[in-house]
């Protein structure tokens, strides 16, 4: 197991990709604290699958970054892998964006990148050794319309990723991003029937014809090929890949 022994902390982890991810360093081996909201109970049970401990800090709040990277440190020991995967989404023309919207976005996707990091960093440079991935997106390479915020934040976490890899290049530390399409996690699935309703689409078009109308592969990337991918990037045959956008796309933007 290759994380036997290590520490790891997957903020957003709650469900979705971070869960995945999560569920695959608790596979191998890891000390794993998870990070997120949800119902109480069914955390509970995740955190006792998977032998984790869990903190609800808000990602938005750099104080509570703060609190929890020191209870992880306290409680576990200070953090060998570090997954920055938290974030939140609105979709509206740039001119009717609400600005607190703007804010969120940039504040869970962007801002809480750094605040991890920089509390992290330290320690993994003192031991010689460690990890830091940071789920981008296809948005962090291309635009869409109305996602101004997202794709902001995105095209800003890219560019932190490559600049933390420089900076700890010779320390045995690699910093990478994973750029995923269109995932199948429970909030694209919830999000079909209505576009059903409001497009007067079959499920199979909404599918097709709008989630995946990107993707040349027409398939979902799924939250266990990200967490591969993550697992692969804390190998040690991973050493030499860092400053790195990895895309997951299906193709998307290949073109």
């Amino acid at each position: 197991m290759i994380l036997e022994g290590k520490v790891a902390l997957v903020t957003g982890s709650t469900s979705g990709i971070g869960l995945a991810i999560a569920k695959a360093f608790a596979g191998e081996g890891a000390k794993l604290m998870i990070n997120g909201f949800g119902d109480a109970a069914e955390i509970e049970r995740e955190c006792a699958a998977l032998g984790a401990i869990h903190d609800g800090a808000d990602m938005s709040d750099p104080q509570a970054i703060g609190r929890m990277m020191k209870r992880c440190a306290d409680e576990l020991g200070s953090v060998d892998v570090l997954v920055n995967n938290a974030g939140i989404q609105h979709v509206s023309p740039v001119e009717d964006f609400p600005p607190e919207k703007w804010n969120a976005i940039l504040a869970i996707n962007l801002s809480a990148v750094f605040h991890t990091t920089r509390h992290a960093l330290p320690a993994m440079k003192q031991k010689g050794w460690g990890r830091i991935v940071n789920t981008a997106s296809a948005h962090s390479l291309i635009a869409s319309p109305n996602k101004s915020a997202y794709v902001a934040a995105k095209h800003g976490v890219a560019g932190f990723t490559k600049t933390v890899a420089l900076e700890a290049a010779r320390d045995g530390v690699t910093v990478n991003c994973i750029s995923p399409g269109y995932v199948w996690t429970p909030l694209v699935e919830n999000q079909i029937p209505d576009t059903m309703k409001a497009r007067n689409m079959t499920r199979e078009q909404v599918m097709n014809d709008v989630l995946l109308a990107a993707q040349p592969t027409k398939k979902f990337v799924t939250p266990e090929q990200v967490a591969a991918l993550a697992v692969f990037l804390c190998r040690d045959d991973a050493a030499s890949i860092t400053g790195a956008n990895i895309s997951m796309d299906g193709g998307w933007t290949a073109a």
